[in-house]
């Protein structure tokens, strides 16, 4: 019998924005953003690479980033940006993590 509850443990950590923000300046950190170029364009925290889930070679670009880097990932709410840590995770990457709630719940500077 399938057990439909049965669910696989994360390969990844969703951390508050505090956290996020402390992980930000320490060095080897990657801060990735797949919101769409639009949505990057109109606000992003600062020093954000953008990667959109959305296009279709997502996890080719993201497959070539180096594995040994922390990565601090974020999107609207947290919900594509989990998608991508789950990617992410896949793909053997180690150190990624999802900021909980998205930069709706930034409450610090973006550019």
């Amino acid at each position: 019998m399938l057990n439909f509850f049965k669910t696989t443990p994360k390969n990844y950590q969703d951390i508050p924005s505090g956290e996020f923000h402390d992980l930000m300046i320490q060095p080897n950190t990657v801060i990735i953003d797949v919101r769409s170029a639009g949505e990057f364009a109109g606000g992003k925290i600062r020093g954000a690479r953008n990667l959109d889930i959305m296009s279709s070679d997502f996890s080719n670009q993201v497959k070539n980033l180096p594995k040994d880097k922390t990565y601090l990932v974020y999107c609207r709410s947290g919900n594509r940006s989990g998608q991508a840590c789950e990617i992410m995770g896949d793909l053997g990457f180690e150190k990624v993590k999802n900021l909980k709630g998205g930069i709706m719940s930034w409450p610090f500077e973006t550019v």
